[in-house]
């Protein structure tokens, strides 16, 4: 089996490893619904960790996540104003500035050669800081930040039984894991991030490719950002905060290699239900925050060891 395969193996043992935990520290954890609430509250990280993916896949990284998130989320919630009619607009304007911002980032990276790092934790402070200065630290006064019922629906509804948005990141899932291993856009991913210049001598558009991959990332987090906002029902200025760590630590117990080239979204869907489940884990042991922290740390260590235990080997 190929080390990648064993990757996402490794990432969906512990998903389900930490679930048998849950129910030895807390009967009833795999109950329908409780099973259902994590896979729910796993999807928004899952979204964002698809576009993180994307660019840590050419070895790059999306520092301006967290903001793209809330201003996804707020853009939402001024133009629909909370009304029905004005939701598809509404959407269709979230999800573009995500992708601008995303271009922007790309545009950053592949063309004025700033390194990853630096241009897109400089744009998350551009966002944060355009989003405050334009709604002056309140998220709509107006409609009070509501998310319109269409978006509501979304993210509370089901379908056969099966939640929309669960239903709609197994959309996702499915077509970022086709996208990546069967089509030429995959395999230029792939290459651009094991040997850029391999890859522009092979006929690869790097820069092109670059900002695509940035956009899908802008793209994602925006999304994400719609749907945490049909799932509170309000808009909330530090809803994205938590977004950044997390979408990064998916990818990398999803088996992601940090320095790009290889890696499988699948491992990386495993990821983010593993970091879901520990959370609800630790709430269900009354644990703080601090623990949180210090449990992350250890998932990640874990399986980065075995990682690296599988290179040897």
């Amino acid at each position: 089996m190929a080390p990648e395969s064993r990757r996402v193996l490794y990432a969906i043992a512990a998903a389900v490893a930490l679930f048998l935990l849950g129910q030895a520290v807390h009967p009833g954890f795999l109950g329908l619904a409780s099973v259902e609430s994590i896979l729910v509250i796993a999807s928004f990280v899952g979204l964002v960790a698809a576009g993180q993916c994307f660019v840590i896949l050419i070895g790059g990284i999306d520092l301006s996540v967290p903001w793209v998130l809330n201003a996804g989320a707020i853009v939402l919630t001024t133009t629909s104003l909370g009304l029905e009619s004005r939701a598809p607009i509404a959407i269709v304007a979230a999800l573009a500035m995500g992708i601008v911002v995303g271009a922007i980032n790309g545009a950053g990276v592949a063309i004025f050669g700033i390194p990853a790092v630096v241009m897109t934790l400089a744009m998350n402070g551009i966002i944060e800081g355009l989003v405050l200065g334009l709604t002056g630290g309140f998220t709509c006064s107006a409609c009070s930040s509501y998310a319109p019922p269409f978006v509501q629906a979304l993210a509370h509804d089901s379908l056969l039984g099966v939640p929309d948005a669960l239903l709609l990141w197994l959309v996702v899932i499915v077509l970022v894991t086709l996208a990546l291993n069967i089509t030429r856009f995959g395999r230029a991913t792939y290459a651009l991030g094991n040997n850029p210049r391999a890859a522009v001598l092979a006929g690869i558009d790097a820069r092109g490719m670059t900002i695509m991959l940035y956009a899908a990332s802008g793209f994602f987090a925006a999304l994400a950002g719609i749907l945490l906002v049909g799932f509170g029902g309000q808009a909330s200025l530090g809803m994205g905060d938590p977004y950044l760590f997390t979408s990064i630590a998916a990818v990398v117990i999803g088996g992601v290699n940090i320095l790009g080239g290889r890696g499988h979204y699948l491992g990386v869907a495993a990821g983010a239900v593993s970091l879901t489940v520990l959370v609800s884990v630790l709430l269900a042991l009354n644990m703080p925050d601090y623990v949180r922290s210090i449990a992350y740390g250890v998932v990640i260590l874990g399986l980065l060891l075995a990682y690296g235990r599988e290179r040897e080997t």
